[in-house]
């Protein structure tokens, strides 16, 4: 218990130097977008429910809900998302969160592995909350985390620090093609604070590393990242997966843009490579013929978000109105938007 007092002290000491301004508390997403967001989307035991995907939650959901509810200023809502997320998700001896949650089969959980974006999003949203609201069990349990995160996923392999999508089944151990990674999972914004959290010199080479080989990860005629690469020579669609640009690889450019990372060719590529007659689509990377169409507002804002940071274009009014329909896009869709009120005013 004396060494977890000490981390904590040090997390908070770092933690204040380490977050963002939003940590000042002023709502990044308004008040009628997220009862709308929790109309739709939160449950009152605290669940995130994925409506498109069968109505399951999971770790990312919940990091997803929480990050809201902090953005949203709403420590009530924050606390209900984190005990369902506490008490039905982070069963693992690791300190890391099971993945998936059903509510249609008993047990809910059949698969004990975790996701490593949903812990990172789950750590990151408590270190914000916790430092904001002056909530020291915030600090400690996203310490906890970050110190699994570290231990169980942040790995050196072929050159490269590395996060691995979970702690089991992608090492170089785990399959002929390993280590597999996806490049959706690295939340640039969360990683310092996680260096807060753990402190680590891989905490920068995560990042640095991860920014490196989305450069080189430009597959087919649109030159973009597939969802899953296989890392064990160079950068190639993993075996036993589709060659896609699909549903998790659409939010790169959001995570790059909130992550600081303005870099004006990368976000370009991605940018163009991703867009169908103008609206953002899942692209089969082998031929560069688009998959499905993606019209949704939540993934139309991405293009948007890119656009601001490139050139300053204004987002459209259809991507400024705010009516939820499925999970994911949604949430894409406020994160979007509080990062354009908090550092593009000028692009509202």
């Amino acid at each position: 218990m004396r060494r977890w007092r000490a981390i904590l002290l040090a997390a908070t000491v770092a933690l204040a130097a380490a977050s963002p301004p939003a940590v000042a508390q002023q709502a990044m997403i308004n008040a009628g977008a997220w009862s709308a967001y929790k109309a739709k989307f939160l449950d009152a035991t605290g669940r995130i429910i994925d409506n498109g995907n069968g109505n399951i939650s999971h770790s990312e959901g919940q990091g997803y809900g929480m990050l809201l509810a902090y953005l949203a200023a709403s420590p009530a809502d924050f606390e209900q998302i984190w005990y369902f997320t506490r008490t039905e998700l982070l069963l693992r001896d690791d300190g890391l969160a099971v993945w998936k949650w059903d509510p249609s089969v008993k047990p809910h959980v059949t698969d004990t592995n975790n996701a490593s974006d949903g812990d990172m999003l789950i750590a990151y949203a408590l270190a914000l909350a916790g430092t904001a609201w002056k909530r020291n069990d915030y600090i400690f349990a996203a310490s906890r985390m970050a110190q699994a995160l570290l231990a169980e996923t942040v790995v050196h392999a072929s050159g490269h620090t590395l996060l691995l999508p979970g702690s089991e089944g992608f090492a170089a151990t785990d399959r002929e093609d390993g280590p597999v990674v996806n490049p959706s999972y690295w939340i640039y914004e969360a990683i310092p604070v996680m260096a807060a959290l753990a402190p680590s010199d891989a905490w920068q080479k995560l990042s640095d590393d991860g920014l490196t080989l989305l450069k080189t990860m430009q597959f087919g005629p649109r030159k973009l990242p597939a969802e899953w690469v296989s890392l064990s020579g160079q950068p190639q669609p993993a075996q036993g997966f589709d060659a896609e640009f699909a549903y998790n690889a659409i939010r790169i450019p959001l995570y790059l843009a909130r992550g600081g990372v303005t870099d004006k060719a990368l976000l370009t590529r991605l940018q163009q490579g991703m867009l169908q007659d103008g609206v953002p689509a899942t692209i089969d990377l082998t031929t560069g013929r688009p998959k499905a169409v993606l019209s949704d507002p939540g993934y139309r804002i991405v293009n948007d978000v890119v656009a601001c940071v490139v050139d300053g274009t204004k987002l459209p009014v259809s991507t400024l109105q705010f009516a939820p329909a499925l999970y994911y896009p949604s949430t894409l869709q406020l994160l979007g938007l509080a990062y354009i009120g908090e550092k593009h005013p000028e692009c509202l």
